[in-house]
């Protein structure tokens, strides 16, 4: 018995409301002991995160795909939980602190970590509540957190794995530190922006009477860091340089310092580039740190002049002015730093090189340095210039843990897609660098090392395994660093499941089957379960990696707060629902593609909506109520055997691109069924069978085939949309499950092509009737007499048995076989049948004529102007972008009207 619809379609009512109802009924558990497993991870948001619209994205996509899978009888598991984010936690708590005038430093490590879990248990979990409002079917009763004790064990047990291979290991190298946090980043964590700088030029004397062979006694060399010089360690010049040639070898002696540093023969210098000699600071400048090992330099040598505050601090060799010991290296309130105290010396002892330039009328001008946009690192979350620093740090063996990743990809043992990220994937995996895995942190996963006061350092599961391995009598200490969060997010596929201990649901349910990531953690994250996954379990973690694009502003702008474009999910679900915003992103999200946010699309899908449950409301006013049969019911009528058809390729169509990840044309394929096929068409036809007077067999089969067809709807549109479709579900009649659990539709049916042939004609002769109208300004319910000369059989037989349809849908009555009187007429095609269609008495010919051809040279007239702006390369390179998609926009408008306007004088004879 069907539970009658309210008038309007409110998604408000009934999201909450469903979603509660799955949760708590544990429908999103894989409870299908022996059907085939499906698995997907999702990519852990940070426990600090909100919903934004990549999350929305990014989720939707693999909501689709377990829903998908799980009616079609898999064992589906969506593994669902969140990250620590040890620097962007360990942030938002000591912020909160310093709120209350407390910090960090004011509790002992264990202190300030009891503060943080007490934080992550009052407030992080907002995403996990937000994924519920967007619909994600995850299994919450499996929750996972990178910091929970099983998945810690896990993550210890890798790093002393790695470390007994001897691919985890201690060296002093330089990192991206970020004197904010106060912590070592990574490569990817670092954000390059071009700010306005300045590029000095300055003179190190050549040392024991040395010139150049120009007589030169000093070389110039040329910096955008001058505060470095400090701790500079030798000046390159080029092996081809000729004008340095004489003096390799020889050495400078370094201002302010006295320090005397080699003159050394590099390719990193330039000839081109300044005076060709640049001056090299090993312990910060990731390139001079390589000049430096190439010139012999041990890192264990290199000058460190800064401390982890960015402050100036004594050398090794002693060799700083004293006067610079505890600048910080830039101007800092207001009070001048290194940088500002350096220049000013080196001014006043004569080796600055003034830039020379002219003012705008020509006279020279003497400058203390050229005015330069320079390129600067800044870290991502402390927003500070980040400082290549030399220091000490835990390391892992990328390289040799990407050999396989980088052979299962060249296999097809794992596949991307879309394909065309391969190549990005090899460039960053065949020149991988050491991975930095330690932080200066303490929230996190602290290191397991411990230091002997002999001098060694063991490595162990926990401190009694270390203190064993040391020996009685040795004093221990623990390493202080915590790993990178990356490191434990990079055995998720595995470790979720109860990796290392074995269980079913281990066996069972690893590899996983899908990843599905934003492409811009492919490195972050993707590549870095690949490794995992080799190393920790000889398998990879899937075999399929799909990548998807942005979602950015209407413009095409990448989303930002500073340009206030960021569009926020939640305030698009109160206003036009979850599944509206889902359809969005899935119809949007085309391979290799970014999205453009369109807030108006997104209020079409709710229209989409709307239709769907005004048809079945319908459906429910006609006696038509829930299907009772996975198959299609017997049918005789050419409608219903003509929508069971269109059912069945649907399906196929949806299958088909579900198995290729296709899901723009997924989503349009389910979409185009029900808006066009369903709802435009297969309702109208059958709306004769239930007039009073008609067939009650016909009547009683239409019932039956429309029930199961919005039934097989249901099913089908599910994943796009959970909300609405498990709600009109269950308004259709008593069901023994929830449509979450329902079976995927196999209609196993034979229909009749004669009948189908027939309905689809009357379609497209319906749809030509119509457009040939509205061009010619007809009012779409004028009836109109139509001739056909030399019918096909299809026509035949449809005029015959289906006039009653064709007077309805295409407004054409009477229709006549054969030849048209004479006069103006117009003519519609409907397959091979031309029809002749007289307009003497229905419209004024010559005036619309006229209307149509000063119609038709405006839209000429306009396509040929924008042509040859577009044509224009200046235009197309020089002009704002936005205005160059509005001219190609209005382009395509008058090309298109061009066409439109000639067919229909084409009509009139």
């Amino acid at each position: 018995m069907t539970q009658e619809l309210d008038k309007t379609f409110d998604p408000a009512t009934i999201e909450a409301r469903w979603y509660q109802h799955w949760e708590e009924k544990g429908l999103f558990r894989p409870e299908r002991p022996d059907a085939e497993p499906f698995t997907i991870v999702n990519p852990p948001p940070n426990v600090t995160g909100s919903l934004h619209i990549g999350h929305a994205l990014d989720n939707t996509l693999q909501d689709i795909v377990i829903r998908y899978e799980r009616l079609r009888g898999k064992d589906a598991l969506w593994v669902v939980g969140t990250d620590h984010a040890g620097i962007a936690t360990q942030m938002v708590v000591e912020r909160q602190l310093e709120e209350r005038q407390d910090k960090r430093t004011n509790y002992t490590r264990e202190e300030f970590n009891d503060i943080v879990w007490k934080w992550k248990a009052e407030s992080g979990g907002t995403i996990t509540r937000q994924l519920r409002r967007l619909g994600c079917s995850m299994d919450w009763s499996r929750e996972q957190f990178t910091m929970d004790e099983h998945f810690t064990k896990a993550v210890l047990k890798v790093f002393v794995d790695l470390y007994n291979k001897g691919l985890i290991y201690r060296d002093k190298r330089l990192v991206n530190w970020d004197p904010k946090l106060k912590t070592a980043i990574s490569d990817l964590e670092v954000e390059q922006q071009t700010i306005p700088g300045s590029f000095w030029h300055f003179k190190y004397p050549l040392a024991d009477g040395v010139t150049l062979d120009s007589g030169q006694e000093y070389i110039e060399v040329a910096t955008t860091r001058p505060e470095t010089m400090l701790a500079d360690m030798a000046v390159a010049v080029h092996p081809t340089d000729d004008r340095y040639s004489s003096v390799v070898g020889k050495h400078v002696i370094l201002p302010l310092t006295g320090r005397r540093i080699p003159v050394v023969a590099d390719e990193h210098a330039d000839p081109e580039l300044g005076s060709g000699a640049v001056k090299i600071t090993p312990g910060h400048d990731f390139n001079d740190f390589e000049v430096g090992k190439r010139a012999g330099i041990a890192a264990g040598e290199m000058l460190n002049m800064l401390d982890g505050d960015a402050n100036v601090c004594q050398t090794a060799d002693g060799l700083v002015p004293e006067e610079f010991i505890g600048l910080h290296r830039f101007k800092r309130d207001g009070v001048d730093g290194a940088r500002e105290l350096v220049v000013q010396r080196l001014k006043e002892q004569g080796y600055l090189i003034p830039h020379i330039t002219k003012t705008k009328k020509g006279e020279e001008q003497e400058l203390d340095a050229e005015p330069r946009q320079i390129a600067t690192p800044f870290g991502d979350r402390g927003g500070v210039v980040i400082e290549p620093w030399l220091t000490d740090q835990w390391y892992v063996n990328a390289e040799e843990l990407a050999k396989k990743p980088i052979a299962a990809v060249k296999s097809g043992e794992i596949e991307i897609v879309p394909k065309s990220w391969e190549k990005t994937f090899f460039n960053w995996m065949e020149n991988i660098q050491p991975w930095c895995v330690s932080r200066q942190l303490w929230w996190g996963h602290r290191i397991p090392a411990w230091y002997g006061d002999n001098g060694e350092c063991y490595v162990a599961m926990s401190e009694a395994e270390a203190q064993a391995q040391a020996g009685e009598g040795v004093a221990l200490t623990q390493d202080s660093d915590v790993l990178d969060t990356w490191f434990s997010s990079a055995l998720w596929p595995f470790a979720t499941l109860g990796w290392p201990d074995e269980s079913a649901l281990l066996e069972k349910h690893y590899p996983n089957d899908l990843l599905i990531s934003g492409f811009d953690i492919l490195f972050f994250w993707d590549a870095r379960m690949m490794m995992a996954g080799y190393f920790n379990t000889g398998q990879a973690p899937w075999p399929k990696l799909y990548l998807h694009g942005l979602v950015r502003a209407a413009d095409g702008s990448k989303m930002s707060k500073s340009k206030g474009n960021v569009v926020d999910p939640l305030i698009l679900i109160d206003q036009y629902g979850a599944d509206a915003m889902r359809f969005f992103m899935a119809a949007m999200e085309s391979q290799g593609r970014d999205i453009k946010m369109d807030e108006k699309r997104v209020e079409g899908y709710r229209n989409f909506a709307t239709k769907l449950w005004n048809a079945t409301r319908f459906c429910q006013s006609n006696g038509i109520g829930a299907s009772d049969t996975l198959a299609a019911p017997e049918a005789r009528l050419a409608a219903n055997q003509w929508i069971i058809g269109e059912v069945q390729q649907t399906v196929e169509a949806l299958d088909e691109a579900m198995a290729g990840l296709r899901f723009d044309a997924a989503a349009n394929t389910i979409y185009h069924f029900v808006w066009s096929r369903f709802c435009d068409w297969y309702l109208e036809l059958i709306k004769p069978v239930f007039a009073e007077g008609a067939s009650e067999a016909a009547a009683a089969e239409t019932r039956a085939v429309a029930g199961w067809v919005l039934d097989q709807i249901l099913v089908m549109l599910h994943p796009f949309m959970p909300f609405i479709t498990e709600e009109l579900w269950h308004a259709q009649g008593e069901r023994e499950y929830e449509l979450i659990l329902a079976k995927w539709p196999n209609p196993r049916a034979s229909v009749s092509k004669d009948a189908t042939d027939a309905i689809d004609w009357v379609i497209e002769l319906t749809g030509n009737v119509r457009s040939a109208k509205n061009e010619l300004g007809i009012a779409p319910g004028a009836k109109l007499a139509a001739f056909l000369p030399q019918p096909s059989g299809v026509a035949s037989r449809t005029i015959e048995r289906s006039s009653a349809a064709i007077e309805r849908l295409a407004r054409l009555t009477p229709v006549t076989v054969g030849e048209a009187p004479a006069g103006p007429a117009m003519q519609v095609t409907a397959g091979s049948d031309v029809f002749v269609i007289p307009l003497e008495g229905i419209i004024d010919i010559d005036a619309e004529k006229a209307r149509l051809e000063k119609a038709l040279a405006a839209s000429e007239k306009e396509a040929k102007s924008l042509d040859g702006r577009l044509s224009n390369a200046n235009f197309v390179e020089r002009a704002a972008p936005e205005a160059v998609e509005k001219a190609k926009a209005d382009f395509a408008h008058h090309s298109a009207e061009v066409e439109r306007l000639k067919a229909a004088l084409a009509r009139l004879g």
